[in-house]
């Protein structure tokens, strides 16, 4: 068996003279939930259309269970960025005819469309038309027709764009589910509260590469744990800072400053063992947005620096 559901190496596309995705590679482990994270207009669409072969690359190709993706179409469930259902049809028709799209019995595809809506609260609307519905309610049925043939891969680009809280919750419960039966899940989106909670793995990509790959932990663990230190109210304030990291911040009675792994226990020692007290001290790990954020902005900072150079150049030619 292989260990990995979708392998793309070397993807890239131009449109026009504009390379949108350069040299992406993704490799998604079976079973696990993976996201894909950018910017708007980072090439995380683009991206995941080329790994499952619905545009060609101009470089590079992609695997899905080993295969081509145009020939294991029917264990792929797909929820485009753009969304679009049929207006007449009723929510459980039209999930069941996303379904038969896929090779799934018109009867079953009804079945297992009134279940999966029982199931996620959604009961009031089985029979309503899809142009009576809420942007993210009739979201929520394109998303249920997307898996109701039970994919072993399902691919949700920008799945909780639109959508209310209530939803949100929802949608996360059910990738979480189809996870938990088998199913690969690889999804795009640029809110990272998302990611960090459901992510087995992610993929960060900014300014049409791929710059980071891991866990969440990982891209966590880019950035230094933060500190902020509060000592006793007649600690003295030359002490404190004698006391504290080379550059150390004062933000009103307490301390601010970062601090690796490594010198968490070293730090606390010096602390408890200066005399100056503790009333209050917390260490924070930075938060996936931190690191997400982090990434992006040194790569922007790079982009703006070539780009500087390059008019230097060219007013000097």
């Amino acid at each position: 068996m292989n260990d990995f559901s979708v392998e793309a190496t070397g993807l890239s596309k131009f449109f026009g003279d504009f390379k949108a995705v350069d040299n992406v590679s993704l490799a998604v482990p079976a079973g696990s939930i993976y996201g894909v994270l950018g910017p708007n207009g980072a090439g995380k669409t683009t991206s995941l259309r080329m790994t499952l072969g619905i545009i060609d690359p101009d470089e590079g190709s992609s695997r899905i269970f080993g295969e081509r993706p145009q020939t294991v179409r029917h264990r792929i469930g797909y929820l485009p960025e753009e969304r679009g259902l049929y207006p007449g049809m009723k929510a459980r028709e039209a999930i069941a005819f996303m379904g038969a799209l896929r090779g799934l019995d018109w009867s079953e595809g009804r079945r297992r469309a009134a279940t999966f809506m029982t199931e996620l609260g959604l009961e009031r609307v089985i029979d309503e038309k899809v142009r009576k519905m809420s942007k993210g309610m009739a979201q929520m049925i394109q998303l249920i027709g997307s898996i109701v043939h039970a994919p072993d891969l399902i691919v949700l680009d920008e799945p909780f764009s639109g959508l209310d809280p209530v939803n949100q919750e929802r949608l996360e419960m059910l990738v979480c589910r189809e996870r938990d039966r088998g199913a690969t899940v690889l999804f795009s989106t640029h809110v990272m509260a998302h990611a960090e909670r459901l992510c087995d793995r992610l993929a960060i990509i900014a300014r049409s590469q791929r710059r980071f790959e891991g866990t969440v932990d990982e891209a966590r663990g880019l950035l230094p744990m933060q500190v902020r230190y509060t000592p006793r109210a007649d600690a003295d304030p030359a002490s404190v800072a004698a006391l504290l990291p080379t550059g150390a911040e004062q933000r009103g009675d307490s301390w601010l400053f970062p601090v690796d792994d490594a010198g968490v226990e070293p730090l606390l020692s010096r602390i408890t063992g200066s005399g100056l007290g503790v009333a209050g001290l917390s260490i924070t790990r930075p938060a996936l947005h931190d690191a997400f954020v982090h990434i992006v902005r040194q790569v922007d900072a790079g982009f703006d620096a070539d780009a500087g150079a390059d008019a230097v150049e060219e007013a000097l030619a």
